[in-house]
């Protein structure tokens, strides 16, 4: 028997909350977010309507909040990688925040706590991009100070 999208009432969906058939759904939309929904229910043995439906429910919801593009890492191509912590005034948190989404750069930020306010991880070709990089982020407006440690490698990865 197929499940149903009565498995999660309408009403939890809008709270965030997610059965085992979001989470696959959600699995195989991380796979591969262009995957038609009829290949995503044919993949998972449903109905494509109930995809269609569970994807619009959780878009609307906000429990998916968006969809985004993964470059290909040329692995020919060295990168140069480095952790930069920032110092905030927490009023300009979500400004900041902002401003940081527009350098591509920036692979992740991270809201941490103790001396900093925020861990970024940054990557480039080059070593003097990053320079540059890290010397306007220190001219963002509400950044205080910055500390950045250039990576030598990754002993565990588990992306």
């Amino acid at each position: 028997m197929r499940p149903s999208l009565e498995a999660v009432p309408h009403s939890a969906l809008h709270l965030g909350v997610m059965d085992q058939l979001d989470r696959r759904i959600i699995a195989a939309l991380q796979h591969n977010a262009r995957e038609s929904t009829t290949k995503i229910a044919a993949k998972l043995g449903l109905a494509r309507t109930t995809v269609h439906e569970r994807i619009r429910r959780m878009e609307e919801s906000g429990v998916i909040a968006g969809y985004s593009v993964v470059l290909n890492k040329d692995e020919d191509t060295p990168r140069v990688q480095v952790v930069v912590l920032l110092e905030v005034q927490q009023k300009e948190t979500t400004r900041i925040i902002k401003r940081l989404e527009a350098y591509p750069e920036v692979k992740r930020c991270l809201s941490i706590n103790g001396e900093f306010d925020l861990l970024l991880s940054a990557e480039a070709p080059r070593i003097e991009d990053l320079d540059i990089l890290v010397d306007e982020l220190a001219k963002i407006p509400g950044v205080l100070r910055t500390n950045t440690s250039v990576v030598f490698g990754r002993r565990i990865d588990r992306k």
